[in-house]
């Protein structure tokens, strides 16, 4: 448990939704926060299976053609980094938000402030993960899990292959931390999202290689005997347990204001493909 423990935190258990929405109750869960409410911690899935673009990606990098035959909603995050594929099964996502005059101004020390409980959640699980602590090269720049290790964010298994990726930006005067957990792998669903651009001759005709990402990035399944409730599980209780936090949920002024944030913002063409806020 943390100093953070004195201030008033709700965790929200493991809810369901479309890729825009979810990144709308962040936001929305930012603005409580600011404004003095509880600080907010919650465990969500992708439903249907998302590809969360970072804020500056290139849209030429995503091949929309698969992602719409194959049903996978398209959204923007607000944070930086390439996209990530989000199975509805495989990922397990979380969000941490706070107020930024309680969290450290050192983006390295907020980072390990944040993660504590996720590292924690490993552990529980039986899983030897840390931070990344060897370089490795980037694959595919495009594709977040194929990118350059980072060791302020980016956590691996006991084989060095990234298990877990984490992000924050800051606003309305609090920090929003969110990241995934891969629970189980699908390399050649989460590589057929990409076109190949922005890669080498061979990328950009044939698309990322699945065997590359196979050897990049691991799947808590493949570590320990763990079903996807049990790594749901021990993540919401060491997010809880960190803060002392209480069981709580959205408020219906909050789903309202997140649903027509959403519907204006995160479902349309103009932040989705472009990048631009039309808010």
């Amino acid at each position: 448990m943390t100093e953070l423990a004195d201030e008033e935190w709700r965790i929200i258990a493991e809810e369901s939704h479309e890729g825009p929405l979810n990144m709308a109750l962040d936001e929305i869960a930012a603005e409580t926060a600011a404004a003095g409410g509880p600080r907010t911690l919650r465990v969500y899935r992708w439903e249907p299976s998302t590809l969360s673009l970072g804020y500056n990606q290139d849209p030429e990098t995503v091949d929309w053609d698969v992602c719409e035959r194959e049903g996978i909603t398209v959204t923007r995050r607000p944070t930086g980094g390439g996209a990530i594929y989000h199975d509805s099964w495989g990922d397990v996502s979380y969000s941490i938000v706070v107020p930024a005059d309680e969290v450290p101004g050192d983006l390295m020390d907020c980072y390990e402030l944040l993660c504590e409980p996720v590292l924690e959640a490993f552990s529980r699980m039986g899983v030897d993960a840390g931070f990344a602590d060897e370089e490795r090269p980037a694959v595919y720049q495009p594709a977040c899990y194929l990118r350059a290790l980072h060791p302020a964010h980016d956590v691996v298994g006991p084989d060095g292959r990234k298990v877990s990726g984490n992000a924050q930006y800051r606003q309305r005067d609090a920090v929003v931390q969110h990241g995934s957990l891969t629970f189980s792998t699908n390399p050649e669903r989460h590589c057929a999202c990409f076109t190949g651009a922005g890669g080498d001759a061979d990328q950009r005709d044939n698309g990322p290689d699945p065997a590359a990402f196979a050897d990049r990035v691991g799947g808590i399944d493949e570590y320990v005997d763990v079903d996807r409730a049990g790594v749901v599980d021990a993540l919401a209780t060491t997010l809880a347990e960190w803060v002392d936090a209480d069981e709580g949920d959205w408020t219906d002024d909050e789903l309202a204001r997140a649903h027509d944030l959403a519907e204006r913002k995160h479902e349309t063409e103009a932040w989705t493909r472009d990048g631009t806020d039309p808010t």
